[in-house]
């Protein structure tokens, strides 16, 4: 494979996975102003986001026992397609709940980039070079983060909020495009298993019994999960209470996100020889001082807004070693149920963070919800990281 074609590849892997932080964090400026458009609360706004992680969860473990039977191309141009529907409808949708139902649907069709990506990486790239090309896909998928809040405040202020969901439409155009053109199936037909009810029992059974699996997936999953108690939170937080004009926050949302692309460089260049799980288990202490520090923040006032930034900017930074190196000790030892285990891997992840943002409208303050949940993923994470991995126990094989 050439290095144009090798940048190519993992380009387009990187679009598939960048589905949920651009359906996410396009609409994130527009939040505000949909709650007064739709003359609801900040709540109910942040509920389009829960069920977006509803669906984005348990639409991920439809894919996996599909993908893992049909290939990897079929099961995208469905997926695709109900994204790019989706999207449309929400910008149509004439309530709050109308949008809650569509955005549960948009995240279905979305979460079939994510988990095939995923299944594709590991169907074309040894376990020694996931760490790495893990990485690149962040370099790629977190570009999203920087540029979507960023293009959204824009896109409000010229257009008003429905143009996000018009846009997150034709981006989805756009990669069934190069999808079909330019994705290979990497799958091949002797390699791919039968759709029955008892193979689907028997893949799940068998990683929900690998302790480094689950472990390595729930470690994930509640630093995800704090990660997008941030996200929801943000608008409300720093436009909201912090008074950041809605111009202004789309570069104060994508600095954040830059750190996070930045620290999985870092992560990809680090050498083969330290384990993934040492790496893990570091990323997760840091989250966890920065959660703590957070709470105390917001609690006493102390900083303000410098402070919160700071807190949130440390944590999701860290979140660019956890992804990567706990995704890559999850997938190492099922090749052969590649999507399955991507499935779970994904679930675990975004029904955590589904869970966590049911909580944040509870408070009138939205920093409170907001750094009580992001510790409490942060604590966690680091006890699960304990109790689950580690030198001593049963880990994916390291590369040599």
């Amino acid at each position: 494979m050439s290095r144009n074609r090798h940048l190519e590849l993992l380009f387009l892997l990187g679009m598939l996975q960048a589905f949920a932080p651009v359906s996410i964090d396009m609409y994130l400026p527009a939040m505000p102003q949909m709650e007064q458009v739709f003359h609801t609360s900040a709540a109910a706004v942040q509920y389009t986001m829960v069920t977006f992680l509803v669906g984005f969860a348990l639409g991920q473990s439809l894919y996996g026992p599909i993908t893992d039977r049909f290939g990897r191309k079929p099961p995208l141009y469905a997926s695709l397609a109900l994204f790019i529907v989706s999207s449309a409808a929400c910008a149509l949708a004439p309530s709050i709940r109308v949008m809650s139902f569509f955005r549960l649907l948009q995240a279905i069709g979305a979460c079939g980039g994510a988990v095939i990506s995923r299944a594709i990486v590991r169907d074309l790239f040894p376990p020694s070079e996931l760490r790495r090309i893990f990485s690149m896909l962040i370099l790629v998928v977190g570009v999203s983060p920087v540029i979507a809040p960023l293009f959204g405040s824009y896109l409000l202020l010229w257009f008003g909020w429905k143009a996000a969901f018009v846009t997150q439409a034709l981006i989805g155009v756009i990669c069934l495009i190069g999808m079909h053109f330019r994705l290979p199936e990497s799958l091949p037909p002797g390699a791919r298993m039968a759709l029955r009810v008892d193979t689907i029992v028997s893949a799940y059974s068998r990683l929900i019994k690998d302790k480094t699996f689950l472990g390595a997936s729930v470690v994930c999953g509640f630093s995800s999960a704090g990660t997008f108690a941030y996200i929801t939170s943000a608008p409300f937080v720093f436009i909201s209470l912090y008074k950041v004009p809605t111009e202004k926050f789309g570069w104060l949302f994508g600095s954040v996100a830059a750190g996070m692309v930045a620290a999985s460089q870092i992560n990809g260049r680090m050498s083969r020889k330290v384990p993934l799980w040492q790496v893990l288990r570091y990323a997760n202490l840091v989250q966890l001082a920065a959660g703590v520090l957070l709470l105390i923040a917001v609690l006493t006032g102390v900083g303000g807004l410098a402070s919160v930034f700071a807190c949130v900017f440390v944590y999701v930074a860290a979140q660019g070693f956890v992804f990567p190196n706990g995704s890559a000790i999850a997938m190492m030892r099922h090749g052969e149920i590649a999507g399955t285990a991507s499935a779970l891997l994904g679930t675990n992840q975004f029904l955590l963070a589904a869970i966590a943002a049911i909580f944040l409208g509870l408070i009138e303050n939205p920093a409170i919800p907001m750094a009580m949940v992001i510790a409490a993923c942060a604590a966690a994470s680091t006890l699960l990281n304990f109790l689950t991995l580690g030198d001593r126990l049963e880990i994916a094989p390291q590369a040599v």
